[in-house]
């Protein structure tokens, strides 16, 4: 193994931020508000439907004083036939009143649903945008579980509230206001037992429901731990089995899993003991506004009709109350989650201020440099003198390191003063114990890291004054952990020039030795990868990888372990094409194999973070040093 020690922290089963109550819930709100600001017209048909399904409900209700008073009552106690035609006209008004209510309300819901789905598919694609150009560090120091627990839990309790709450807080409100206007016209002596009646409920909302949404928030926090705990236990399950950790594992899960069933089983009490609460003093209310009324009728205070209206009203009252208690806990939960979303939008992206950009070139009789939109095989740094002129520099990878100093953590030095230099075409070797720092050289150069001390060159040029992507186009890498994507084998070998023809990328795969078993393939270069390629070998992956590599063309090649999952057959017969891969390219080696590292040009010994000895594998031989005891300890395993 050749890795070096993760950034800062190591991994957080807590996510990119630990799920707590919102932070700041106006600043969400609007961050929120800012991704719906192109769907603004749709939004105030909402509301305007919003407000007609509201005063539909309103207006119905009202109209049951005036059937009571001045139809019901009148036929009843008179039997006055002529009232029967308006009582029938009051009847079909009242019918179209709700009629236009129910389409209202049909209305802003189907519109808030894709209002909904659009500002989260915004989201999610600023969301996805941003965790590609954040930091490798950034990954070091988060679990792909708590990442992934973004996309589906945050975003999709974002979603119900997008879709149902909002609709429902904005009628809630113009109801809780209409209504109550009108029940003050009616009757403000039975209003005032309306009001104290509410601050009970309110109350009640306020400390159960304030209970609840601690510990629904803190269920949020649990679910990305789980999350992110299944998702390192399933990549990991060789491993688990090889070594029969089955029962500490599953005594783990539980253990999160007891965590996240309590904060669950806590939150949902609370939540549930708060409906019945709410709804019985509902019940308490109306029972109160009911005796009182009948007394107001009784006395002729207040007649009939405006008795039943008002009930109706108080118990219209109480169901939005009921229903904002009821969704406060998910709309608190949701914005936790947003902040969490938002949190990592506006994360640092990777920080690169390099202007010199890299730009295929021809060159001509007079042996000049010339820029050219088209593929030629030859490139240049290219860079904008203080006139405006070009300026063009051959790119060779010619590579040096000048008292490097870096740490993945402030008080912990991995490299120390490194200094090296590769000239155009050589290959350069490290070998050395785990923990050396041989990767750590390695992800230096493509800037996977900045150097905060020494400077690393290219052709003469730092590397911080080249554009981080035109940098990283001038090197491929073959990694010891091995990715491929889901697609065919030939999308795959291509992956490394998308401009690739099929006669390429089957050349590289040549190159690799890859050739002969991907025909052995059932649908040859047209086979599906899918799962990280788990139908191929470590082998097979190992080689694809290689010729990914190849394909790209690159002057700067870097093997980190890149044959340590071929077996030793496997890797004489990959050696010449290893060697025709490596020709004429700046190659930085990364090997345990002495026959993978005995051809460089130089091979440096690096022990915590130093270089020790450096020198071809001759010269190191013959110094008896520490190359020696581990080419010893080679040849006893070969």
């Amino acid at each position: 193994m050749s890795k070096e020690p993760k950034a800062a922290g190591g991994p957080m089963r807590g996510g990119p931020k630990g799920m707590g109550k919102p932070t700041n819930i106006g600043k969400t709100i609007k961050r929120i508000a800012h991704y719906m600001k192109e769907d603004k017209w749709i939004l105030l048909v909402v509301f305007f439907t919003i407000i007609t399904s509201a005063g539909a409900n309103i207006i119905g209700i009202s109209s049951l004083q005036i059937i009571i008073d001045n139809y019901l009552q009148p036929l009843i106690q008179n039997n006055d036939s002529e009232l029967m035609g308006g009582f029938i006209l009051v009847l079909g008004a009242v019918a179209i009143i709700y009629l236009v209510g129910v389409i209202s309300t049909y209305t802003f819901n189907r519109l808030m649903v894709g209002v909904s789905t659009r500002t989260l598919y915004k989201i999610r694609v600023d969301l996805f945008t941003k965790m590609e150009a954040l930091p490798i560090k950034y990954y070091d120091t988060n679990t792909h579980g708590n990442l992934m627990s973004l996309y589906t839990n945050d975003i999709d309790t974002l979603r119900q509230v997008l879709s149902n709450s909002v609709t429902g807080f904005m009628n809630s409100f113009i109801m809780v206001v209409g209504v109550f206007t009108m029940m003050v016209i009616y009757s403000w002596q039975l209003t005032i037992i309306v009001v104290i009646m509410l601050s009970l409920m309110l109350l009640s909302v306020r400390v159960i429901g304030g209970k609840s949404a601690n510990f629904f928030m803190k269920q949020q926090q649990e679910i990305g731990r789980v999350n992110g705990f299944i998702e390192e236990m399933i990549e990991g399950q060789k491993v688990i089995k090889v070594f029969s950790r089955q029962k500490i594992v599953i005594d783990e899960f539980e253990l999160l899993n007891e965590e996240l069933r309590k904060n669950a089983t806590t939150a949902n009490i609370f939540a549930n003991i708060l409906m019945p609460i709410m709804i019985n003093l509902s019940y308490v209310l109306y029972a109160i506004t009911a005796m009182v009324g009948g007394l107001f009728a009784i006395n002729g205070a207040l007649s009939i009709g405006t008795v039943i209206a008002f009930l109706q009203f108080t118990r219209t009252l109480s169901q939005p109350i009921n229903q904002v208690s009821q969704q406060m806990n998910a709309v608190l939960t949701s914005l936790a989650g947003a902040e969490r979303v938002l949190d990592v939008i506006d994360e640092q992206p990777e920080f690169d201020q390099g202007h010199v950009t890299m730009v295929p070139v021809e060159v001509n009789e007079n042996n000049e440099l010339k820029e050219v939109a088209y593929r030629t095989g030859e490139f240049a740094w290219k860079q904008v003198k203080a006139d405006g002129s070009p300026d063009y520099t051959p790119v060779k990878g010619n590579v040096v390191f000048n008292e490097v100093t870096f740490g993945y953590e402030k008080n912990k030095t991995v490299l120390k003063g490194i200094s090296l230099y590769a000239k155009p075409g050589q290959k350069i070797a490290f070998v050395g114990s785990t923990g050396a720092g041989k990767t750590t050289i390695t992800n230096l150069i493509n800037r996977f890291y900045d150097v905060p001390s020494g400077n690393i060159s290219i052709d003469g040029i730092e590397i911080n004054k080249i554009r981080k992507p035109d940098l990283r186009r001038s090197l491929s890498m073959v990694l010891q952990d091995t990715h491929l994507f889901t697609g065919t084998v030939r999308d795959n070998i291509r992956y490394g020039r998308l401009d690739a023809t099929d006669e390429e990328v089957i050349a590289a795969a040549k190159l690799a030795n890859a050739d002969t078993f991907i025909n052995h393939l059932e649908h040859g270069y047209d086979t599906v990868l899918k799962s990280d390629a788990s139908n191929l070998s470590q082998g097979q992956r190992q080689l694809l990888a290689i010729a990914r590599a190849a394909i790209a063309e690159t002057p700067i090649l870097i093997l980190d372990e890149a044959t340590s999952s071929i077996d030793t057959r496997t890797e004489k017969l990959i050696q010449k094409g290893m060697d025709r891969l490596m020709e004429g390219r700046t190659s930085f080696i990364i090997a345990h194999r002495l026959s993978t590292v005995r051809s460089a040009k130089a091979i440096m010994v690096l022990e915590h973070g130093e270089i020790i000895e450096r020198g071809d594998h001759n010269q190191l031989i013959e110094q008896k040093g520490r190359y020696y005891e581990l080419s010893a300890g080679l040849f006893e395993l070969t």
